[in-house]
Protein backbone atom coordinates (compact mmCIF):
# COMPACT_ATOMS: atom_id res chain seq x y z
CA UNK A 1 0.00 0.00 0.00
CA UNK A 2 1.41 3.70 -0.97
CA UNK A 3 2.25 5.68 2.10
CA UNK A 4 0.28 9.24 1.81
CA UNK A 5 3.67 10.92 0.70
CA UNK A 6 3.15 8.31 -2.79
CA UNK A 7 -0.51 8.80 -2.66
CA UNK A 8 -0.06 12.81 -2.70
CA UNK A 9 2.22 12.89 -5.25
CA UNK A 10 1.15 10.40 -7.63
CA UNK A 11 -2.12 11.94 -7.79
CA UNK A 12 -0.85 15.59 -7.59
CA UNK A 13 -1.72 17.82 -10.81
CA UNK A 14 2.14 19.04 -10.94
CA UNK A 15 1.33 22.56 -12.65
CA UNK A 16 -1.63 23.39 -10.45
CA UNK A 17 -0.98 26.83 -9.20
CA UNK A 18 -2.19 30.31 -9.16
CA UNK A 19 -0.40 34.13 -8.61
CA UNK A 20 -3.05 36.06 -6.49
CA UNK A 21 -2.78 39.66 -6.31
CA UNK A 22 -3.83 40.50 -2.75
CA UNK A 23 -5.66 44.15 -1.16
CA UNK A 24 -2.40 45.44 -0.23
CA UNK A 25 -1.16 44.94 -3.88
CA UNK A 26 1.23 42.44 -2.64
CA UNK A 27 1.21 38.83 -4.54
CA UNK A 28 1.75 35.36 -3.06
CA UNK A 29 2.17 31.62 -5.10
CA UNK A 30 -0.97 29.16 -4.04
CA UNK A 31 -0.73 25.66 -4.91
CA UNK A 32 -1.16 22.49 -3.27
CA UNK A 33 1.12 21.66 -0.43
CA UNK A 34 3.76 19.08 -1.26
CA UNK A 35 5.85 16.44 0.42
CA UNK A 36 8.85 18.86 0.21
CA UNK A 37 6.76 21.81 2.31
CA UNK A 38 7.48 20.10 5.32
CA UNK A 39 10.13 22.11 6.92
CA UNK A 40 8.30 24.81 6.06
CA UNK A 41 4.83 24.09 7.33
CA UNK A 42 7.05 23.37 10.14
CA UNK A 43 8.26 27.10 10.54
CA UNK A 44 5.26 28.69 9.42
CA UNK A 45 3.63 26.99 12.65
CA UNK A 46 6.58 27.99 15.11
CA UNK A 47 6.80 31.88 13.66
CA UNK A 48 2.77 31.96 14.63
CA UNK A 49 1.70 34.62 17.10
CA UNK A 50 0.37 32.48 20.26
CA UNK A 51 -2.87 33.76 19.74
CA UNK A 52 -3.46 32.66 15.54
CA UNK A 53 -1.70 28.94 16.72
CA UNK A 54 -4.66 28.80 19.49
CA UNK A 55 -7.19 30.14 16.86
CA UNK A 56 -5.87 27.28 14.44
CA UNK A 57 -5.61 24.54 16.97
CA UNK A 58 -7.88 25.10 19.45
CA UNK A 59 -5.50 24.85 22.16
CA UNK A 60 -1.63 25.32 22.92
CA UNK A 61 0.29 24.16 20.26
CA UNK A 62 4.36 25.86 20.17
CA UNK A 63 5.60 23.45 17.92
CA UNK A 64 4.42 20.65 15.36
CA UNK A 65 5.08 17.39 16.19
CA UNK A 66 6.19 14.60 13.69
CA UNK A 67 3.17 13.11 13.73
CA UNK A 68 1.35 16.29 13.35
CA UNK A 69 3.11 17.37 10.54
CA UNK A 70 2.51 13.91 8.66
CA UNK A 71 -1.29 14.57 8.99
CA UNK A 72 -1.01 18.44 7.84
CA UNK A 73 0.90 17.24 4.89
CA UNK A 74 -1.24 14.22 3.95
CA UNK A 75 -3.02 15.02 0.83
CA UNK A 76 -4.95 13.23 -1.72
CA UNK A 77 -6.38 15.75 -3.86
CA UNK A 78 -10.17 14.09 -3.21
CA UNK A 79 -10.67 13.75 0.53
CA UNK A 80 -8.50 15.66 2.21
CA UNK A 81 -6.53 18.75 0.13
CA UNK A 82 -4.10 21.47 1.23
CA UNK A 83 -3.37 24.68 -0.18
CA UNK A 84 -0.31 26.50 0.58
CA UNK A 85 0.23 30.41 0.03
CA UNK A 86 4.18 31.00 -0.78
CA UNK A 87 6.35 34.10 -0.86
CA UNK A 88 9.90 35.00 -1.35
CA UNK A 89 11.20 36.28 1.22
CA UNK A 90 15.53 37.46 1.70
CA UNK A 91 15.46 35.00 -0.98
CA UNK A 92 13.91 32.10 0.81
CA UNK A 93 10.52 30.63 0.11
CA UNK A 94 8.39 30.85 3.10
CA UNK A 95 5.09 30.09 3.52
CA UNK A 96 2.36 32.90 4.85
CA UNK A 97 -0.60 30.67 4.80
CA UNK A 98 -2.81 27.33 4.48
CA UNK A 99 -6.09 26.30 3.59
CA UNK A 100 -7.50 22.36 4.27
CA UNK A 101 -10.21 20.16 4.22
CA UNK A 102 -10.55 16.74 5.55
CA UNK A 103 -13.64 14.13 4.36
CA UNK A 104 -15.74 13.61 7.19
CA UNK A 105 -17.38 10.12 6.49
CA UNK A 106 -19.24 9.62 3.69
CA UNK A 107 -21.70 12.11 4.16
CA UNK A 108 -20.49 14.49 1.56
CA UNK A 109 -19.16 16.77 4.37
CA UNK A 110 -15.49 18.41 4.81
CA UNK A 111 -14.16 19.98 7.67
CA UNK A 112 -11.63 22.88 6.43
CA UNK A 113 -9.17 25.07 8.12
CA UNK A 114 -7.62 28.35 7.13
CA UNK A 115 -4.54 30.08 8.83
CA UNK A 116 -2.57 33.24 7.46
CA UNK A 117 0.76 34.53 9.35
CA UNK A 118 -0.20 37.45 11.46
CA UNK A 119 2.24 39.86 9.21
CA UNK A 120 -0.48 39.00 5.76
CA UNK A 121 -3.17 39.09 8.15
CA UNK A 122 -5.77 41.83 6.45
CA UNK A 123 -4.77 41.56 2.74
CA UNK A 124 -7.53 39.07 1.62
CA UNK A 125 -4.86 36.12 1.62
CA UNK A 126 -7.36 33.94 4.07
CA UNK A 127 -10.52 34.64 1.18
CA UNK A 128 -8.04 33.52 -1.67
CA UNK A 129 -7.14 30.57 0.00
CA UNK A 130 -10.36 29.80 0.97
CA UNK A 131 -11.83 30.34 -2.56
CA UNK A 132 -9.85 27.54 -4.12
CA UNK A 133 -10.61 25.28 -1.40
CA UNK A 134 -14.10 25.61 -1.40
CA UNK A 135 -13.92 25.28 -5.62
CA UNK A 136 -11.93 21.96 -4.91
CA UNK A 137 -14.40 20.57 -2.25
CA UNK A 138 -17.43 21.45 -5.13
CA UNK A 139 -15.53 19.56 -7.52
CA UNK A 140 -14.64 16.27 -5.60
CA UNK A 141 -18.85 16.49 -4.77
CA UNK A 142 -18.82 17.38 -1.44
CA UNK A 143 -22.30 19.11 -0.63
CA UNK A 144 -20.76 21.10 2.45
CA UNK A 145 -17.84 22.09 4.44
CA UNK A 146 -17.65 23.60 8.21
CA UNK A 147 -15.15 24.82 10.51
CA UNK A 148 -15.27 24.14 14.27
CA UNK A 149 -13.99 27.93 15.57
CA UNK A 150 -13.19 29.73 18.96
CA UNK A 151 -16.18 32.39 19.37
CA UNK A 152 -13.79 34.74 20.15
CA UNK A 153 -12.06 34.33 16.95
CA UNK A 154 -13.40 37.74 15.12
CA UNK A 155 -11.26 37.04 11.85
CA UNK A 156 -12.81 34.55 11.18
CA UNK A 157 -15.78 34.51 11.47
CA UNK A 158 -15.59 38.07 9.02
CA UNK A 159 -14.13 35.55 6.62
CA UNK A 160 -16.76 33.00 6.91
CA UNK A 161 -19.47 35.86 6.42
CA UNK A 162 -17.78 36.88 3.52
CA UNK A 163 -17.78 33.78 2.13
CA UNK A 164 -21.19 32.72 3.04
CA UNK A 165 -20.86 30.19 5.91
CA UNK A 166 -23.33 30.17 8.70
CA UNK A 167 -22.68 30.23 12.14
CA UNK A 168 -24.31 28.11 14.31
CA UNK A 169 -23.27 27.64 18.31
CA UNK A 170 -21.63 24.41 19.17
CA UNK A 171 -24.15 22.12 20.45
CA UNK A 172 -21.39 20.98 23.42
CA UNK A 173 -19.10 23.79 23.78
CA UNK A 174 -19.91 27.57 24.31
CA UNK A 175 -16.61 28.37 23.38
CA UNK A 176 -16.94 27.41 20.11
CA UNK A 177 -18.94 28.16 17.06
CA UNK A 178 -19.69 26.06 13.86
CA UNK A 179 -19.25 27.86 10.63
CA UNK A 180 -20.81 25.85 7.85
CA UNK A 181 -21.25 25.97 3.83
CA UNK A 182 -23.59 24.42 1.43
CA UNK A 183 -21.87 23.86 -1.69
Amino acid sequence: MPSPVDIHQADAPSDEHWIEHLNDGSHVLIRPIRPEDREREAKFIRNLSPETRHFRFLGAVKEASPALLDELLQADYRHRMAFVALVHQDGELIEVGVSRYASIGDNGQCECAVTVADAWQHRGLGTALMRHLIDTARRNGFKQMYTVDSATNAHLQALAHELGFQRIRAPLDATQVIHQLDL
